[in-house]
C-alpha cells in the first residue's frame, strides 16, 4: 500500500527521470510535477512516458504536471507531496531545497547541492537536526564492485590496515571518466544548453567529486561522523578544461550556438569548460587522491569508467576497468603477501556473504585474486537510482537515519567548496588562440 506521494521539482536533468525508472510499492502512481515550460519539462516527461510504455516491469506513473516560473510556490501551495525530487540547475537547487525542506518536505536531491561559498549557509539549515530527512542520490554505493571493496575493507586478515606511505602516496586513489556525449535508457543524451555554464552546472571539482568523496569517507569510517574542521586537511587542488567545439556541443544540445552566458569565452569556436578536476586532502590522517575527467565522446565500445585503489598494510583492494577486457567492472585484492596465506580468507569472506551476493568466485590472476561476478549481480547506472530511492524509502518507513548522515553531508560539501576555491588559483590550460 502506498505511503509516500512524489514531487518532481525543475527536472533539468536526466537523474530527475532516472529516480522514476522503477516502480516502488511505497509510492503512490500519482506524481506531481512543478517546473517551467519547455524543453527541459518535455524530455522528462518523455522518459517517463517510456518507462510507462516499456514491455518489461513497467512503471504505471500518472503525472500532474503545473507549468510555471512559480514552481517553487506551487509546490508548497499545493502541498500534494510528502518527498520532492530535485535534479536540474545547480544555481538555484541548494535554495530550493532548503525552502521545501523548511516546509516539511522531505528531499531527495541530486548532487552536486553546494557549489560555491554562498551554497553553504543555506546547507547548513537544510542538515539542521530537525528538519526533514533530506538525503542526496548517492547511486555509485550501489554498484556490486564499489560493495566489495567496502566489504573488504572490512576484513583486516585481508586487507589489513589502510597504508599510509611514508613517501607521500595516497592511502586511496580514486579517478573517474566522463564524456559529455553519450547514451542513456537506449537514446542519445540531450543535455541543456546551461549545463555547458559553470556558473549554473557548477566547475568538475564540485560535481561528480561528490561521488568519489562520498564514497572514500562511506568505506573507510561506516558508521562514523566526519567533520570538516576537525578531520579534514585539504592540501592541493586543480582545475582544467576541456575543449568543447561548437559543432560537438550542438550535438550535445541540438541547440546551434552556445548560450549567451559564456559566448564571451569562446575562441575559434570553441568553449573551455571546466569540468575536470582532483584535489588531495587528509581526512582522520589518511591520505586521499580525488581525480575526475571529461571527454568529450565516449570511446568505441566503452563508456564512463571508475578506477579505484585502496591501500593496505596486507592487500590492495582494486576497481578497474580496462578496454582490453571491453571496460567490464571488475574487482581484484592485490596482496602484498605470499597469495596462498590470503586465499583461505578470502573464500571464507564470500562464503560469509553468499546468501546477499550469491555466485561471487575468486580466481587468480598472477599474484592477485580476481573477484569474477556473476551477471546477476550486476546492475546499471541506471539500476542504481531505484536502489539509491529505495534507501532512501527504507529510513522513511523506519522512522531513524544514520546518525552520521547529516554531518556527513555538510563535510564532504564543504571540502568539494573549499577545494574549489583553491583550484581557482592554479595554473589553467591555455585557451585556444582567438
Amino acid at each position: 500500500m502506498a505511503q509516500f506521494t512524489l514531487a518532481v521539482l525543475n527536472p533539468g536533468h536526466f537523474h530527475a527521470a532516472l529516480s522514476l525508472r522503477d516502480p516502488h510499492p511505497s509510492l503512490a502512481d500519482d506524481v506531481y510535477v512543478y517546473a517551467p515550460e519547455g524543453e527541459e519539462l518535455e524530455a522528462f516527461c518523455n522518459y517517463i512516458r517510456d518507462f510507462n510504455a516499456r514491455k518489461d516491469n513497467p512503471t504505471r506513473w500518472n503525472l500532474h504536471v503545473y507549468k510555471g516560473e512559480d514552481s517553487v510556490d506551487a509546490l508548497l501551495r499545493d502541498k500534494k507531496a510528502d518527498i520532492a525530487i530535485l535534479a536540474g540547475r545547480n544555481d538555484t537547487k541548494i535554495r530550493n531545497i532548503e525552502r521545501v525542506n523548511r516546509a516539511g518536505i522531505r528531499i531527495f536531491a541530486d548532487k552536486p547541492w553546494a557549489t560555491d561559498e554562498k551554497s553553504l549557509g543555506f546547507l547548513k539549515d537544510a542538515m539542521r537536526p530537525e528538519r526533514p530527512l533530506t538525503a542526496d542520490i548517492m547511486t555509485e554505493r550501489f554498484e556490486i564492485t564499489t560493495v566489495l571493496q567496502k566489504i573488504f575493507l572490512a576484513e583486516p586478515k585481508i586487507f589489513g590496515n589502510p597504508f599510509v606511505d611514508p613517501k607521500g602516496g595516497p592511502a586511496v586513489y580514486k579517478e573517474s571518466v566522463h564524456h559529455l556525449l553519450k547514451t542513456v535508457n537506449g537514446k542519445p543524451l540531450r543535455r541543456p544548453p546551461w549545463y555547458f555554464d559553470v556558473n549554473v552546472q557548477g566547475e568538475g571539482i564540485v560535481d561528480v567529486t561528490t561521488h568519489l568523496v562520498d564514497m572514500t569517507h562511506w568505506m573507510l569510517f561506516p558508521g562514523q561522523k566526519v567533520d570538516f574542521d576537525q578531520d579534514i586537511r585539504l592540501m592541493a587542488a586543480r582545475r582544467w578544461a576541456t575543449l568543447i567545439p561548437q559543432a560537438k556541443f550542438s550535438n550535445i544540445t541540438r541547440h546551434p550556438d552556445f548560450p549567451e552566458s559564456v559566448r564571451s569565452q569562446v575562441r575559434n569556436n570553441t568553449l573551455p569548460l571546466y569540468c575536470n578536476g582532483e584535489l588531495r586532502y587528509t581526512v582522520k590522517g589518511l591520505p586521499i587522491h580525488i581525480k575526475v575527467l571529461w571527454n568529450v565522446e565516449t570511446p568505441r565500445g566503452g563508456g564512463d569508467t571508475h578506477f579505484s585503489r585502496i591501500r593496505g598494510t596486507n592487500a590492495d583492494l582494486v576497481v578497474r576497468q580496462l578496454p582490453e577486457r571491453n571496460y567490464l567492472v571488475e574487482f581484484l585484492i592485490e596482496p602484498h603477501l605470499a597469495p596462498e596465506t590470503l586465499a583461505g580468507s578470502i573464500q571464507a569472506v564470500l562464503d560469509k556473504h553468499a546468501v546477499t551476493y550469491p555466485g561471487l568466485t575468486a580466481k587468480r590472476e598472477g599474484k592477485n585474486f580476481l573477484i569474477e561476478i556473476p551477471a546477476t549481480l550486476r546492475t546499471t547506472h541506471e539500476q542504481h537510482f531505484g536502489e539509491a530511492r529505495g534507501a532512501f524509502l527504507d529510513m522513511l518507513e523506519k522512522g531513524s537515519e544514520p546518525s552520521e548522515l547529516r554531518a556527513n553531508i555538510l563535510a564532504k560539501y564543504r571540502l568539494l567548496v573549499e577545494a574549489r576555491k583553491l583550484a581557482l588559483n592554479s595554473l589553467f590550460e591555455p585557451l585556444p588562440k582567438k
